[in-house]
């Protein structure tokens, strides 16, 4: 058995985890494993099979006899494929591998080798594994050894024996630690990377561009072309030669049209995929060389030049800093500074370490102060290909996530419920023609004939077409789309949840004044941070962020860049090899200097401060709400530490004595206004330590209390509008931020997410200590000196009875009382997801969880962020809406260029009109084939049929050009209360189409009887059948009812109001049926003409009998509309079953039991949980 296998390894060596350290045992079915830092665990089936010779030669023999069609089969069914030539065996020994991934659908795949030296694996994958893979070795007598793998969606899986699976080969390094990471500044030698590019693969994201010939074959042995290719030769044989040519042409011109679509997007992709670029790496000898990132290897420690570079890896940042434009990662247009990772022994996440990780595809603006003169930076590469995240983003398009849509499922089986009724077709048609003495030939094609008519195969690209004319639209609107199918989901939407910073609220703050903490107590608010004296507090303000210079223009946070500016401070930084800034502070390296604005711009009694220098950052982290710098003073003296972040977060980090008394009411006087707060703090450090290399918690801790900016965070004009659409169309909106709790709910009150009369409950959850269990408790107001009068208001509440009397109610849950839920009250979870409207300090994983958890209820959740730190959210919720100025990022399915949420209403109301148009599209095309289904059954009971002309008539003049423009209409400038539906065998839909045909079919045989009972009435001839006794009487009757059935039917299922405009704003659909209405009255009331003699139309001269059969046809119309619109206001309610409907989503049946549970949530009595008791703590 060959096998690869390793163990951990110090320094730049790669890591194999042992999983002997790991519990609980992965799945050992699985070729990959739940790991902390990866967002997309796959977790599918994989089998191993082994070719036998004997079965492989029998298939060839067969595929021979059946003239390909076993070959065909195999394609189709790619299991039996396998199991007609392999027999399974493990997976060590397996040379194919037989995959079921996450969606159910199968994958053959090779199992493929790579040859490793002795030498080469020693030093890839290290010495302690040396004496595992000698005794592999002498045991198979081979003098390499093999590396088994294989490829998945340009993923890389490797056999790893400890493990017994194959594995993502990125496990290898999984466990690098930060400290082992510093470890790898020396470089790798050339055999190194050599033996390391042999186990991962080239650093490529190789998205194939297939030849035409390729494309060809591929799309005519798809089932659909297969079937058109099997109608043609049936109706070729059958004689109708026009209508087989033209759906040949058609064909033709469909696939060539979908060749150069799919080569066109594979170009495309391609070139916006591959990125090949001369890279600088550093050697183990410490010399420097110049190689193709293609050949580059996790591991290699990279040059990042001054001038920056287009990034082809994903890599750790070890020494200076780069400024980052992140845009097609995060859709975030605001770069990035990023900061050295900590040489800490934590394990290295990319997530976790994001300010410290350079991505893929993202780039690098500038770097310095990573190398010899202060010139670029330096990293090591962490992830090559498909693993890093602009292969993610790659796969998202090339491998989109399946789509869990009731409307497709139900497409799917409406066909095969179609094909059904196709079986009882072909055996009506089978007796029919048995007893007319057809011979068995003619029976054969009859009867398969039937099956090409009812199932029509334009079904599948019909109901697209209203997604295509959406997307359209959206892209003139600004909204990119990056994954169709979802527009048809946004009809669906039920929940939306909002970022606040960015998204409901403006960008940009303005600095609305400072309150320093002097002693105990807060000093009066200063407006003008330029009023400040000299001292720590300005110099806080003007050091403690992480705004950089390019091209002498300041980049960064708005917060910061308002912050600075209000100080009227001024950024320098070091170019270069100039020392002076360096030796003007000590010699120390400097990243900036904050000098102090002249004394004449300050104001009267104001004295000039001394300039700063700052020599080390720990950039701002959502999951830690604080950012700090380390500077120092001329000379490098007086060195200290300022921190920034969450009032909260801060004050947890500062010593007792320097809090002022009155910190929390004072924190929530401001966040009750809607004020955004932010703390800061100081502390001096010894600068006879080394500075640079102290660790952040060593810096963070201990801290002096400086005081509060407080800076006001203007809600953006359009967002208490879109608000008010949406809760007026009944679609929760919910707000996710890392802002505090009080002003994210003065934000909610603003933009109307919470009106002035609703009550809005807090919600505290706190998780078990030594001492006592975890504790649930709901109450109105935020504690401190409001706590009295929110007590009374509650005993008024209560008394009074408001939750019978319908005054609505919303809960406020901050990050930490979220965690605390998730894990210690998860009965309580359902409920408190229904009435929650605020989400405040939540870390970007938490709105990751927050969505999922109400996707869990049955919601269609809808997601809008900038993108920055709602990566998670954004994707994991059924419609994400990344604000950004990119046209496609990996943070949403959907990206708008507009600022602000105007997009979601617009989205909710395209999807709701593709939606509801797919439905229309749907039901035409069925009943098309419902129609023509029964028309040549009719006509089959007579022994005649449609002609070949008719057909193509009927398919391709009406049908086809009526169903590429009734899809063609807007939609609706209002959002209704009512979402359309989802689901086609939903009673109303179901019993519509069922009415329909009945009414279709009664009417087509009602023309036939009307035919027959006329004086004039002459048999066809019965010695002929089928089209070869045209012209006759019976089958003109039946044409000129069908083909006004045809048009009419279009205008019953095409929806307007409330979810599209209304039908006669779609101009070109609306001239159409003019036109066809016109050719089918000329047809029918008419002379012979020349349309006549072509559709083979015998001629009928009493006017009488001809407008009683236009009488007929307006009695099915006016039959058909009303029952329509019957239906649509909820005529056949009256059918369901006695009682209360019970809904079947949960998130409905909660709100039904919440509406009924008055004294739910019990305000101000502790919950205690239980899962956990303090005995059980102890």
């Amino acid at each position: 058995m060959e096998t690869f296998g390793g163990s951990k390894q110090e320094g730049r060596r790669l890591t194999l985890p042992d999983p002997g350290l790991r519990s609980p045992e992965p799945d050992l079915t699985s070729p990959c494993f739940a790991l902390p830092c990866q967002t997309a665990v796959s977790h599918m089936d994989v089998q191993g099979y082994k070719w036998i010779c004997w079965r492989v030669w029998l298939c060839y023999i067969g595929a021979v006899l059946s003239l390909g069609l076993l070959l065909l089969l195999f394609k189709w069914r790619p299991r039996w494929g396998v199991l007609a030539r392999c027999r399974q065996c493990p997976l060590p020994m397996a040379d194919i591998i037989l995959l079921r991934d996450d969606f159910g659908e199968q994958h053959v795949l090779t199992v493929l080798t790579e040859e490793v030296d002795e030498e080469g694996l020693g030093q890839t994958t290290g010495e302690g594994n040396e004496y595992e893979w000698r005794d592999t070795v002498q045991l198979h007598k081979e003098e390499k050894l093999l590396l088994r793998y294989y490829m998945f969606q340009g993923i890389r899986y490797v056999w790893m024996v400890r493990k017994g699976a194959f594995c993502k080969v990125s496990v290898l390094n999984d466990d690098w630690s930060c400290a082992e990471l510093h470890q790898m500044q020396q470089g790798l030698s050339c055999q190194e990377q050599s033996s390391r590019r042999k186990v991962y693969g080239q650093n490529l994201i190789d998205v194939p561009v297939k030849s035409y010939l390729q494309l060809l074959f591929e799309e005519v042995l798809n089932p659909f072309y297969m079937f058109q290719v099997c109608s043609i030769i049936l109706w070729m044989s059958d004689k109708y030669y026009y209508y087989a040519a033209c759906i040949f042409i058609i064909s033709l011109i469909s696939i060539a049209i979908s060749l150069y679509e799919i080569r066109k997007q594979s170009t495309t992709l391609h070139k916006m995929a591959q990125l090949i670029v001369p890279v600088t790496v550093r050697r183990n000898t410490g010399e420097e060389e110049s190689v193709s990132s293609v050949d580059l290897v996790p591991g290699d420690c990279i040059l990042i030049p001054p001038e920056g570079l287009l990034l082809p890896f994903d890599a750790a940042l070890l020494a200076g800093e780069c400024m980052v434009n992140e845009s097609m990662l995060t859709g975030e247009s605001i770069p990035v500074m990023k900061t050295p990772l900590p040489a800490a022994g934590e394990r290295y996440c990319t997530e976790a370490q994001r300010r410290h990780t350079l991505f893929c595809g993202t780039q690098a603006i500038q770097a310095k102060g990573g190398c010899p003169g202060g010139r670029g930076a330096l990293a090591v590469v962490v992830r090559t290909g498909f693993f890093t995240a602009k292969g993610d983003l790659v796969s998202s398009i090339l491998y989109p996530q399946a789509i869990n849509f009731r409307f497709y499922r139900d497409a799917i089986k409406f066909l095969l419920l179609l094909g059904v009724l196709a079986l009882g077709g072909t055996i009506y048609s089978i007796v029919m023609l048995s007893l007319s003495n057809a011979t068995v030939v003619e029976i054969v094609i009859r009867s398969l004939d039937i099956v090409t008519i009812i199932v029509p195969p334009a079904l599948p690209a019909a109901i697209t077409t209203g997604t295509i004319y959406a997307q359209s639209r959206l892209k003139k609107q600004g909204i990119f789309c990056i994954s169709p199918p979802r527009i048809n989901v946004c009809g669906k939407v039920s929940l939306f949840c909002f970022d606040k910073t960015g998204t409901l609220t403006e960008e940009g703050l303005d600095v609305w004044g400072v309150m320093e903490a002097t002693g105990n107590t807060f000093s009066e608010l200063v407006p003008d941070p330029r009023l400040l004296p000299p001292g720590h507090m300005l110099t806080s303000l003007a050091c403690c962020h992480t705004v950089a210079l390019l091209g002498g223009q300041q980049l960064g946070d708005p917060l910061e860049l308002k912050m600075i500016e209000s100080t009227g401070w001024e950024l320098e930084e070091p170019e270069g090899e100039d020392e002076r800034a360096h030796a003007e502070f000590g010699g120390r390296r400097v990243l900036a200097v904050m000098r102090p604005p002249p004394q004449e711009l300050l104001p009267q009694d104001i004295s000039m401060s001394q300039a700063v220098a700052i020599i080390q950052r720990f950039p701002f982290s959502s999951a830690l709400q604080r950012m700090s710098v380390i500077t120092v003073a001329p000379g490098g003296q007086v060195a200290a530490a300022f921190l920034k972040g969450a009032p909260e977060m801060v004050a947890s980090h500062c010593i007792q004595e320097s809090m002022p008394a009155e910190f929390s009411s004072t924190l929530r006087s401001f966040a009750s206004e809607g004020f955004r707060v932010l703390a800061l703090a100081y502390k001096p450090l010894d600068e006879k330590t080394d500075l640079n290399s102290m660790s952040r918690d060593k810096v963070e801790r201990d801290m002096c209390f400086l005081g509060l900016l407080v800076m006001k965070n203007q809600v953006k004009p359009e967002s208490p509008e879109v608000i008010s659409i949406l809760r007026q169309a009944r679609l929760r909106t919910v707000m996710v931020t890392g802002d505090n709790i009080l002003t994210a709910v003065n934000v909610a009150r603003s933009c109307g997410m919470v009106a002035s009369h609703e009550k809005v409950i807090f919600v505290h959850a706190s998780p078990p200590t030594g001492q006592s269990p975890a504790v649930l408790k709901f109450h109105l107001g935020e504690g401190g000196v409001e706590a009295d009068a929110s007590q009374q208001e509650a005993m008024d509440v209560l008394s009074q009875g408001l939750y019978q009397s319908g005054v609505s109610y919303h809960l406020a849950v901050n990050g930490k009382s979220f965690s605390a839920l998730c894990d210690f009250f998860p009965e309580y979870m359902p409920k408190v997801l229904m009435r929650a409207t605020v989400y405040a300090r939540m870390a970007p994983d938490q709105k990751t969880q927050l969505v999922t958890a109400l996707k869990q209820l049955n919601y269609r959740v809808g997601m809008c962020g900038d993108g920055a730190n709602d990566c998670g959210a954004l994707r994991a919720a059924d419609v994400g809406v990344s604000l950004s100025e990119a046209e496609a990022s990996v943070a949403s399915p959907f990206t708008s260029k507009t600022d602000n949420i105007s997009c979601v209403p617009l989205l909710i109301r395209e999807g709701r009109c593709s939606l509801v148009t797919s439905f229309s599209l749907f039901k035409y095309m069925a009943l098309y084939s419902l129609i023509q289904f029964a028309s040549v059954l009719i006509l089959y009971t007579v022994k005649t049929n449609l002609g070949d002309l008719q057909f193509l008539f009927f398919d391709l003049a009406l049908v086809t050009l009526l169903a590429i423009v009734m899809g063609k209409g807007g939609p609706s400038n209002e959002l209704h209360p009512q979402r359309p539906p989802a689901s086609l065998f939903a009673l109303p839909v179901a019993l519509s189409l069922l009415l329909h045909t009945l009414f279709l079919i009664l009417t087509q045989v009602a023309a036939l009887l009307i035919t027959y009972s006329q004086s004039w009435f002459v048999p066809l001839n019965s010695t002929l059948a089928g089209a070869a006794n045209l012209p006759n009487m019976e089958d003109t009757s039946v044409f000129a009812v069908s083909g006004f059935q045809y048009i009419f039917i279009s205008i019953i299922v095409t929806k307007g109001y409330p979810y599209k405009k209304p039908l006669y704003t779609n101009v070109l659909f609306v001239f159409l049926l003019l036109i066809l209405f016109a050719a089918m009255f000329l047809l029918l009331l008419f002379p012979l003409t020349i349309l006549h003699r072509i559709l083979q139309l015998y001629e009928i001269t009493d006017m009488n009998y001809k407008l009683l059969l236009l009488a007929l046809v307006a009695l099915n119309f006016f039959t058909c509309y009303l029952l329509e619109v019957l239906i649509d206001h909820g005529v056949l309610n009256c059918l369901r079953t006695r009682g209360q409907h019970m809904s079947k989503k949960q998130y409905k049946r909660l709100d039904n039991l919440l509406s009924e549970s008055p004294s739910w949530p019990p305000l101000d009595q502790p919950l205690s949980s239980p899962q956990c008791t303090v005995i059980g703590l102890s």
